[in-house]
């Protein structure tokens, strides 16, 4: 729940849902929303495999997904599930199987595709599977991919079809007393999947995987996920999300992490609040916005920063940010300080006085951190 005493138009009230593991990772219930994220390597490539894996988790993936078609992949599956950072959802399309092996070789969590996973009896050797090595399993419903059955009743994907799938496979897994569950209903289409979800929201308790899939290209993709995933969230929908784009795995981690700043559901590292620049700009903005965001990709600690190209919003901006830096005149700006002005600093020495600053004060919130742990314990 994100609540805001001081500014009660900032509240989200999360939706309650039951809580499961997936690995060590919490989802659902009161457990920070998860951002995920999938490889697109040859999955027989441990080596390739396991470094896209690495280079997800060291951007924040809390959990990643591998997509499983063959038993070559299954087999790789051992070892890249032992050495992974991260627990591994092991993805499963048409051959059941392939989920029953990928258990066996340590996957956290396997994710089903009702419209092509087969009969009851297929998921109920894959729920066997699941009890006897501890995963959770993902309801994946996909508009794409529906159940013959459901297209003739409806005549198109629609969200009472998606609901319906979803539902009739939840029915599937608690008859089989299988409980450790999330469910997904994704659509490329931004109406369809919100529409799905909401009433999907009011239908179970179970953990909801959200996600607008086949987003697109990572503009696009962007802007797409932004809108429907940020909509849902807002309305305290989903319990972990996947920003589908077609591009590097890494930056869906970190748009991911974007829409759930922009909410205040959860931060990780810097916040940069900065102006699209004009010409009243006392510095180049646009490109010392990009070298901090390269420079400081390493701060994991929540923090906010302000760079603004001049007076008009600079200081206003500043008051609501950790650290701040205004634009003034004669090749010189303001630096700001937990929102008051600290000291002027010329724009030649700007970036990397801020990125030691900026390291510093994380130094100090870590620090603070632990402080607070230990006198909890």
């Amino acid at each position: 729940m994100s609540l805001n005493p001081i500014r009660p138009w900032r509240n989200i009230e999360r939706r309650k849902s039951r809580q499961i593991m997936v690995g060590k990772v919490p989802v659902g219930g009161d457990a920070p929303i998860s951002v995920q994220t999938m490889t697109n390597t040859n999955g027989h490539d441990v080596k390739a495999t396991l470094a896209q894996v690495i280079a997800a988790a060291d951007a924040g993936a809390d959990i990643v997904r591998i997509s499983a078609p063959d038993q070559e992949t299954t087999r790789a599956l051992r070892e890249i599930c032992r050495e992974s950072p991260v627990p591994i959802v092991a993805d499963i399309h048409f051959h059941y199987k392939r989920a029953i092996e990928a258990a066996e070789a340590g996957a956290a969590c396997l994710r089903i595709n009702p419209g092509n996973i087969g009969d009851e009896s297929r998921v109920r050797e894959v729920i066997k599977a699941a009890k006897d090595h501890g995963c959770s399993i993902r309801i994946g419903v996909n508009a794409g991919s529906l159940e013959k059955h459901l297209l003739e009743k409806y005549g198109e994907p629609c969200p009472d079809a998606m609901v319906e799938s979803g539902l009739d496979h939840i029915k599937i897994l608690q008859d089989n007393d299988f409980h450790e569950f999330k469910i997904s209903v994704k659509a490329s289409d931004v109406f369809l999947s919100a529409a799905a979800y909401q009433q999907l929201s009011e239908a179970t308790d179970a953990p909801i995987h959200l996600g607008i899939t086949e987003a697109g290209g990572f503009v696009g993709g962007t802007v797409k996920s932004a809108v429907g995933l940020g909509n849902l969230l807002w309305m305290g929908i989903g319990d972990t999300i996947r920003v589908s784009l077609s591009a590097d795995p890494v930056e869906e981690v970190k748009v991911g992490f974007e829409i759930l700043k922009s909410l205040g559901l959860r931060t990780r590292g810097v916040q940069i609040i900065s102006c699209p620049s004009c010409a009243r700009q006392g510095f180049d903005v646009i490109r010392t916005v990009e070298a901090l965001e390269k420079r400081l990709e390493h701060i994991k600690t929540p923090m906010s920063l302000s760079i603004i190209g001049c007076v008009v919003n600079g200081p206003g901006e500043a008051l609501m940010t950790d650290l701040g830096f205004t634009g003034g005149g004669a090749g010189s700006g303001m630096v700001y300080m937990a929102g008051k002005q600290s000291h002027k600093l010329s724009n030649d020495q700007m970036v990397d006085h801020i990125v030691r600053l900026v390291e510093e004060r994380a130094e100090v919130l870590d620090a603070e951190a632990r402080a607070s742990e230990a006198a909890a314990e």
